[in-house]
């Protein structure tokens, strides 16, 4: 079950983020990932190192605002601090002593979400719905 639930987050993330429209979800995204580089400031663990990981995270996500490639690799950037973080022992919540590694499970979700376009879920499942609307063929009456 401790895999389960952070990939249903990382899927509900995506369903989410599906609601915004581009080019705003994209950029929505790069703000995201930039405040994920961010949360183990207070704290995290390893120093000055911190800061260099929000400077690698920041310039990706301010690359992430046109591309959602950088966007993708931000996430994946934050899935290897978040494995480094579990294994230090300084989880993301403090007092949740697996939290890091939820988030580690959870971010490459996103990360493949972000690698494929980042494209409307939503959207898709209406265009699935219109087309087996369109493609049954009609019933005749009785």
């Amino acid at each position: 079950m401790s895999f389960v639930v952070p990939i249903l987050i990382g899927v509900g993330y995506v369903c989410l983020m599906s609601l915004i429209r581009e080019p705003h979800r994209r950029r929505f995204n790069a703000v995201m990932v930039a405040g994920a580089g961010a949360a183990y400031l207070s704290g995290g663990g390893f120093g000055p190192w911190e800061f260099a990981f929000t400077a690698v995270i920041t310039y990706c996500a301010y690359r992430g605002l046109e591309s959602w490639t950088f966007v993708g690799a931000g996430w994946l950037l934050h899935t290897g601090w978040d494995l480094l973080h579990h294994l230090h022992g300084s989880p993301i919540i403090p007092f949740a002593d697996h939290s890091s590694l939820g988030c580690a499970i959870c971010d490459p979700v996103i990360a493949v979400w972000c690698f494929a376009g980042g494209p409307s879920v939503t959207g898709l499942l209406h265009l699935r719905l219109r087309r087996s609307r369109v493609e049954r063929p009609a019933t005749p009456p009785l």
